[in-house]
């Protein structure tokens, strides 16, 4: 199937169809077109749909069944990582401080191994999405060195996660855990899509219709907040 079987999107006011009409294969495709604006953005997760695109592609937009997520407090933290934290020399987790550097960060650890879907469109419009307070980032520290981090989107109780980096060991895997910590009021982490690595920190997969009745139970007001910064013995204490 080629995109021009696929409904194209006007440029006017954010509109997308019906998320069950979403295609099996490829898993979740659900249209093309339309703006990468905050408006189409924060649209577009209301309903648990999002972006994904390479360079010289038309803005697709995705909502895949099944839908790995998180639950925070169902967050794995195994033997190895705990004993690799007590040994780590991460300072600190601080939130929204750095949200440009750790996506381009993302991108360029994507653009180095398999290519990246972080074109500089999307790059631009999560950064907007974040001046105006609803995409938010985490980051890990080694002293005054950024070294590894994430970044999503917060509407309500749910943080929709879009990607992450490690220029160390388990740095990513240390964000997620500041995340599910400091973050207490976030009820769900949407994934996405299944991955090992995922599926290992405690990732499991639901359907379609229980994704969406999370989104419906999660229109309280976003709950993400920025001025939090954990230290390493925070950390220590989350993973004894």
């Amino acid at each position: 199937m080629s995109l021009m079987d696929i409904p194209w999107l006007n440029t006017e006011q954010p509109y997308f169809p019906d998320v069950y009409k979403a295609l099996k294969q490829p898993n979740g495709l659900l249209a093309v077109g339309g703006q990468l604006t905050p408006d189409w953005l924060k649209a577009a997760y209301h309903k648990g749909i999002f972006p994904w695109f390479s360079d010289n592609e038309p803005i697709i937009w995705w909502s895949p069944s099944p839908r790995m997520v998180l639950y925070p407090e169902r967050l794995r933290i195994n033997r190895s990582l705990r004993k690799h934290l007590k040994k780590n020399a991460i300072t600190h987790v601080s939130f929204d401080r750095r949200f440009a550097d750790v996506i381009n960060h993302c991108a360029q650890v994507r653009a180095n191994t398999t290519g990246t879907w972080l074109v500089p469109s999307m790059i631009s419009a999560y950064c907007e999405a974040h001046r105006q307070g609803f995409a938010h980032s985490v980051e890990v520290w080694q002293h005054d060195t950024l070294v590894g981090g994430l970044y999503g989107v917060n509407l309500g109780s749910i943080f929709f996660g879009e990607s992450m980096f490690s220029l160390t060991t388990n740095a990513s895997k240390y964000a997620l855990l500041a995340l599910t910590a400091a973050q207490t009021e976030l009820s769900l982490i949407d994934c996405q899509m299944k991955t090992a690595y995922l599926k290992s920190m405690g990732g499991e997969e639901i359907d379609r219709a229980d994704f969406q009745q999370h989104l419906k139970a999660s229109y309280e007001p976003n709950v993400f907040i920025s001025d939090t910064v954990l230290s390493h013995s925070d950390l220590l204490s989350l993973a004894p």
